[in-house]
């Protein structure tokens, strides 16, 4: 099982357990794979800052 299938498996536990089903199972891997795009998108930002805050200022 994918990192993906496992985590959109987790979100509809995690869904269901609060009363949503209404989802079908893409759109769980939807959200999943929106996610981790975001993350990605957060990490190399975060990234860009700590390497621009290390270079010397002029």
């Amino acid at each position: 099982m994918s990192v993906k299938a496992l985590m959109a498996t987790i979100l509809q536990n995690q869904l269901a357990s609060r009363g949503v089903h209404t989802l079908a199972p893409s759109d769980y891997e939807a959200i999943v794979k929106q996610l981790l795009e975001q993350l990605n998108e957060l990490e190399l930002n975060l990234a860009a800052r700590e390497l621009a805050g290390r270079q010397p200022q002029e």
